[in-house]
């Protein structure tokens, strides 16, 4: 049943800028790698170490707070969370050793995957599934396009105040929404359930994973954001290495992938209360599926222009935009009453395999587009299997 609040605009960008926390402050580090790498001596492995396990450490994150939200409610484990994030932070731009910089963010990064988890379950807490799919396509939104434009602002504080300072930037926000969730955020949960540690969050997994349905839901939003994660992870290096081009002109095509996403997260917002959420998801992961094989069959007829590449390709991700929202609202509306687990668990399935997906690229490519877009294909089609095994669609 929906809850008895019912969350007003600045409330929604407040959820919406707290679930993109976590990876902004992933990718708001990436233009200071090489420095990281010269300023401390250490090989490019070490330092992308950073990036790795601060993503590894987002993922665990999104296991730990969804229980432990159920139980003790979702405001005091959000400020939790954000106090976490800041302190980490903090950490980071006092490190003066590569040690204490990854142990910074990982810290950094464990507490800013609650708004990843908790954003969802707040949503669906306060509206029915319906509802909650609209407002949680507006959070997809806000978290896929923020960390676009983070390696932007990471680059130009770097170039004006030196690499550290993009911690203070993050502990800056942090703080902000530390305040604002403190004084304006309210409690949510109506019913805690009860949490009794590490052998009951598993059994609550365990049952969530036993559900035909939420697996269905839940590992559709994973293949989708692994197709995400595969092509953002890949696409710089074929831009150079396989299209010829200089790296300054990736940004200009690389515009339209965020511009279709949130086109398709539109299109979920506009017609979510009007189609039916599993008619939406199997038209957006039929659109996907198109693009991407559109894409191939570009390429293999030889035309290898940019444009050729991520128009297609931004078709897809326009499906994913519609995928996305809906797919998240229903695998989180199938255990309302553990909304929080549900949104950790399906947070923890997108992180790790989009993160192994993003080492896999590297590890298959060949010197062509080919392993990426059949990856990204293969991704596609799981997530339109997956949907129909759970739904019997």
């Amino acid at each position: 049943m929906p809850n008895i609040f019912s969350l007003t605009k600045s409330l929604i960008v407040l959820l919406a800028t707290t679930s993109a926390l976590g990876p902004g402050a992933m990718q708001i580090l990436l233009p200071a790698l090489p420095v990281i790498q010269e300023t401390f001596a250490v090989s490019t492995e070490v330092a992308q170490l950073t990036l790795s396990l601060s993503m590894l450490s987002i993922a665990m994150g999104t296991l730990v707070y969804g229980p432990l939200s159920d139980k003790y409610g979702r405001k005091p484990i959000m400020i939790m969370g954000l106090v976490i994030t800041l302190a980490g932070s903090v950490f980071c731009y006092l490190a003066e050793t590569i040690e204490f910089l990854i142990l910074g963010r990982i810290v950094q990064a464990f507490g800013a995957a609650v708004g990843l988890v908790l954003a969802r379950a707040i949503a669906r807490d306060v509206y029915g599934p319906g509802e909650a799919a609209r407002v949680i396509s507006t959070l997809v939104m806000v978290m896929v396009v923020i960390p676009m434009f983070s390696p932007a602002l990471g680059g130009e504080l770097m170039a004006r105040f030196g690499w550290e300072t993009v911690f203070l930037a993050v502990a800056l926000l942090a703080s902000i929404m530390l305040v604002l969730v403190i004084t304006h955020l309210p409690e949510t949960l109506q019913t805690p359930v009860p949490f009794e540690g590490l052998r009951s969050m598993l059994f609550t997994f365990i049952l969530l994973l036993r559900s035909r349905a939420f697996c269905g839901y839940a590992f559709c939003v994973t293949f989708v954001s692994v197709i995400f994660f595969s092509f953002i992870s890949a696409a710089p290096e074929i831009m150079v290495s396989v299209l010829d081009r200089p790296p300054t002109e990736y940004g200009y095509y690389f515009v339209m992938i965020p511009l279709c996403f949130m086109i398709g997260n539109h299109v979920a917002r506009h017609y979510g209360t009007h189609v039916e959420i599993n008619t939406m998801i199997h038209h957006g992961a039929s659109i996907t599926i198109g693009g991407i094989v559109l894409a191939i069959v570009l390429q293999l007829i030889g035309l290898h222009h940019p444009l050729v590449l991520f128009a297609p390709v931004a078709i897809g991700i326009f499906g994913n935009g519609i995928v996305l929202p809906n797919a998240q609202a229903a695998a989180i509306n199938e255990f309302p009453q553990f909304a929080g687990s549900a949104s950790g668990l399906t947070g923890f399935l997108q992180m790790s395999l989009s993160a192994a997906a993003a080492q896999l690229v590297a590890v298959i490519y060949n010197g062509t587009v080919f392993p990426l877009l059949l990856l990204m294909l293969g991704a596609a089609v799981l997530s339109l299997v997956c949907f129909r095994l759970g739904v019997g669609r």
